[in-house]
């Protein structure tokens, strides 16, 4: 096709299962040290540390050597330019110099990984998160899905509600009760859900992000104890709110005693304060993890002064928060993700640095959209804060039910096996990007460079 006939330009389905086929060629004989160590790791399940690691391109993940910065060294000595930082875990860069001196502090010096016992750091990380989100108090996890896992059950208990609602195909960590999604007027379990308790339709309500008015329908039975969300969209790809539609989610909880619970883990890259302070959300209770601790296991959850002084006298009535009531673990709120999140929010992932962060992101969108553009391709970017994420759909999906119909398997192999075979890593979880505070200019040309590139060798001859 003419890329220049006025038409919207198609892709050749022959030529891109040709062009993955070399890419992963050229990946296998890039790597065979990360081959050799996939095929040889005959007692890990699904060959790899954890099973989402086969999420990866190429037929087996990248073995790797050590990461700095924005910068991840393979087995086979390769250096890549790393926007996926751990899938959000590693925002903070990889190893930065304050974390790794405080980790070393905990452990080495002043001892004490795990104890079972509060030291200072606590209140000081829970007094940050008070100044930038604006809940009153905090508890800490060791990932957000604890967080919000154990969140659920203080909703349940202070509204007498048994269910929650979430937006379909939204993500919130391993909970049961989040894996439900709308299937035409249905409420379904989320294909692929392994082994569910229970369904989770009986536990949950469902609708699409954007719908206020299914929102409205579904908090009008009155069963529900709080809507937990993600101010956007994240891990089916960035959906961004509809101007309103955050507001209107609060005045319809507010309209129908239901709590609302938002969900900071991958929209910590709007701002020092999370999408809650950049939208001037009002939340009940906020969830965030991956990111605080760089890399160190933790999360958190922070409740209103109202719902911590409700779930205050529901303890006077019996309920156990100290023992085995359900919500608690041995190794939450331990000194070393105690140390790590104090550094990281303290001295890296401080108020300053996000405003770089989200002007690269910016220059990222704009050259990947510069390139759409060029080829007048039917995809779109999105941005939000210091992140973006670009999609098989223009305009850019409104619900998660649109951007799963967007997604394209190959498509997606291709450009995450393009990219690492020079140099350049994307979030194998669709096409997400986030920058860190040592992402440099020069690596998003890296990346710019490499994204027209392959767009060019996939349309530019069709």
């Amino acid at each position: 096709m003419d890329l220049y006939d006025g038409a919207m330009t198609s892709i050749d389905r022959d030529h891109l299962s040709a062009l993955v086929a070399r890419e992963t060629t050229r990946y296998h004989d890039q790597h065979p040290r990360s081959r050799a160590l996939f095929e040889a790791s005959n007692h890990l399940f699904g060959r790899v540390p954890m099973t989402w690691m086969n999420k990866w391109a190429g037929g087996f993940p990248l073995g790797f050597e050590g990461a700095h910065g924005a910068l991840v060294s393979d087995l086979d000595g390769h250096e890549l330019i790393d926007f996926a930082l751990g899938d959000t875990g590693a925002m903070a860069g990889h190893s930065p110099e304050a974390l790794a001196v405080a980790v070393n502090e905990r452990i080495a010096t002043r001892g004490g990984v795990t104890t079972m016992l509060p030291n200072e750091d606590a209140e000081w990380v829970a007094a940050e998160l008070s100044r930038r989100f604006g809940l009153a108090q905090w508890s800490f996890t060791l990932s957000a899905t604890d967080a919000n896992r154990w969140l659920l059950r203080l909703v349940r208990m202070v509204t007498g509600r048994p269910k929650i609602l979430v937006f379909s195909y939204s993500y919130h960590g391993t909970v049961d009760e989040t894996f439900v999604v709308v299937d035409g007027a249905h409420a379904v379990s989320r294909p692929g859900n392994v082994g569910a308790a229970v369904d989770p339709t009986t536990t949950t309500r469902v609708v699409e992000f954007n719908d206020l008015e299914g929102l409205r329908r579904e908090l009008a039975h009155g069963d529900v104890a709080a809507v937990l969300t993600e101010p956007a969209l994240t891990n089916i790809g960035i959906v961004l709110p509809a101007p309103g539609f955050l507001e209107g989610v609060r005045e319809a909880c507010d309209a129908t005693g239901t709590l609302l619970i938002i969900d900071e883990t991958h929209t910590f890259s709007a701002g020092p304060g999370g999408a809650t302070r950049r939208f001037n959300l009002r939340p009940d209770a906020l969830t965030i993890g991956k990111s605080l601790g760089g890399g160190v296991p933790c999360g958190a959850y922070g409740l209103s002064a109202d719902l911590a002084a409700r779930v205050h006298a529901a303890v006077a009535t019996g309920a156990d928060l100290v023992d085995v009531g359900g919500v608690g673990g041995t190794l939450a709120g331990n000194p070393l993700s105690l140390a790590a999140m104090r550094a990281v929010l303290g001295q890296v992932l401080t108020d300053d640095v996000f405003g770089p962060m989200e002007m690269l992101a910016t220059k990222f969108a704009n050259g990947v959209q510069s390139t759409i553009d060029a080829y007048d391709l039917d995809w779109s970017i999105s941005q939000l804060g210091a992140r973006c994420e670009y999609r098989f759909a223009r305009p850019a999906p409104t619900s998660g039910g649109e951007s799963m119909a967007s997604a394209d398997a190959l498509l997606e192999d291709y450009l995450h096996l393009y990219g690492v075979n020079r140099g350049i890593l994307i979030t194998p979880f669709h096409n997400m990007a986030l920058m860190c505070p040592a992402t440099t200019s020069a690596h998003v040309d890296a990346h710019q460079e490499m994204f027209a590139a392959a767009v060019s060798e996939l349309v530019g001859s069709h």
